[in-house]
């Protein structure tokens, strides 16, 4: 347990809404290793930006932890106060959001904005402030730091607002970085740039990093183990390397065989997961995938869900019926070996 530097158990999350309890993490349970990547993919809307959230106490009312866990360190982070909780976030724990449109202050400068993080955590003379603002800036592959510290966040492209959150978020080196969906919006030449910004910052520091995508190619570059998310829960968790090569829920090979290849012939139909995602406030006893599920038996349909088993060492999935094919589909491999 020495090697966790975050652990969420259990972790419950719900929105009370008009039309009923929105489930959105329903017992997830996870754990970061330090100085390792942790991706937590899925479909949209299955809960994973609201566990990041959750992690740094900045879930939007209505939303809130209604049971288990959250560990950092030792430290059950839903039982400090609210200023115990202010001087982890940011300093310890932070955060890279998905839309930095959202995420920055349009009436600051990118220069107020990155020194008000760190005054407000260190006790620094503006001075010493504006230094460190503009050795981040740099760190993080933006050009002429001292031009972008003047500019407001309008004046931005969103690769370079990209770049600004990520220096907010890790101008204090914290030990543990949240990258929810950090280059859903880029293009693929920026979103390149971004990833590399990111492994070279753990490479420098040794953060943790829980990286919250649904690219299954992102996964594949940055990450060393990988949480599937549907529906709220956690349905197959493992080794990055070996979950692609053999992947055992059906959910994990429905979404690896759905990724375009690279040797695939032209025109070729990419096999879709058939129907659609259930709506979190109406979950069923069963497992929810049985709807979409193209193996799915009387017992998966009679009996409450499954919990994750250990079907190999560190490779677990929550399956009555898990797949035994000898061989991934053919784009999970081409990402193994990679």
């Amino acid at each position: 347990m020495d090697d966790l530097i975050l652990r969420l158990e259990d972790l419950r999350i719900e929105f009370q809404t008009p039309e009923g309890t929105v489930k959105a993490a329903n017992g997830v349970s996870l754990a970061l290793k330090r100085g390792r990547t942790l991706a937590l993919t899925g479909e949209s809307g299955a809960g994973k930006s609201s566990v990041g959230l959750a992690v740094l106490g900045l879930l939007a009312h209505p939303g809130r932890v209604a049971g288990g866990g959250i560990h950092y360190n030792g430290r059950d982070l839903l039982a400090l106060s609210t200023e115990e909780m202010r001087r982890v976030r940011g300093r310890e724990i932070a955060i890279v959001f998905q839309d930095p449109a959202t995420g920055l202050n349009p009436v600051l400068t990118v220069g107020e904005q990155v020194e008000e993080i760190i005054t407000t955590h260190l006790d620094l003379p503006k001075r010493e402030a504006k230094k460190r603002c503009l050795e981040v800036l740099a760190q993080v592959g933006l050009p002429e730091p001292e031009q972008v510290a003047k500019r407001y966040p309008f004046h931005l492209s969103g690769g370079m607002a990209q770049r600004v959150m990520i220096a907010i978020a890790t101008a204090l080196n914290p030990s543990v970085l949240i990258a929810d969906e950090p280059t859903s919006a880029l293009d693929v030449t920026v979103q390149a740039g971004i990833l590399d910004d990111l492994a070279r910052l753990q490479q420098q520091h040794g953060t943790s990093i829980l990286l919250i995508t649904h690219d299954l190619g992102v996964v594949a570059q940055m990450a060393d183990d990988v949480a599937v998310m549907y529906a709220g829960s956690i349905v197959e968790t493992g080794a990055v390397r070996e979950l692609f090569q053999r992947p055992r829920h059906p959910y994990t090979w429905a979404l690896l065989a759905s990724r375009p290849r690279l040797d695939a012939e032209a025109r070729q139909r990419l096999p879709a997961i058939r129907g659609n995602p259930p709506n979190l406030a109406e979950l069923p006893a069963e497992c929810a995938y049985v709807p979409r599920c193209p193996k799915a038996t009387t017992l998966c349909r009679t009996e409450p869900a499954p919990a994750l088993e250990e079907l190999e060492p560190r490779h677990l999935a929550a399956c009555y019926n898990p797949v035994y094919h000898a061989e991934a589909p053919a784009a999970g491999q081409q990402y193994a070996e990679a």
